[in-house]
């Protein structure tokens, strides 16, 4: 019983080798598309390899706009702090301290006035 137990497990190695080797080199001769597998189900490998092409392209396209949108975000925070920046140089600069000092540094004969504004109301 052992005996026979060994040859069909050495034959179904020797088979599994076998038929390995027959089915790299149908394979790489090219005989393996002419098998009834292939012929019947061409159209549906077809549509198969074409939605992975599909899908790696679309998934490309992606990771493409997210590097875009990543660039774009960083360019923004950066124009955002430069506008921080010019409005804080602005505020400063139109302080009427600072507006005083300027023409004082000029030597423009201007004062502050004494009168505060006052308010003209017209009733219609």
């Amino acid at each position: 019983m052992a005996e026979s137990y060994n040859k069909t497990a050495a034959n179904e190695k020797e088979k599994s080798k076998t038929s390995y080797k027959t089915f790299m080199k149908e394979i790489f001769d090219g005989t393996i598309l002419t098998k009834g597998f292939f012929v019947r189900n061409f159209k549906i490998i077809l549509i198969v390899v074409a939605g992975m092409l599909f899908y790696i392209g679309n998934h490309y396209s992606v990771i493409m706009n997210l590097n875009e949108i990543d660039k774009l975000q960083k360019d923004l925070a950066d124009v955002k702090y430069e506008a921080l920046t010019q409005s804080s140089k602005l505020m400063r600069e139109s302080r009427q301290s600072r507006i005083r000092e300027m023409v004082q540094e000029k030597g423009m004969e201007l004062e502050d006035s004494q009168i505060p504004p006052y308010k003209i109301n017209i009733d219609e």
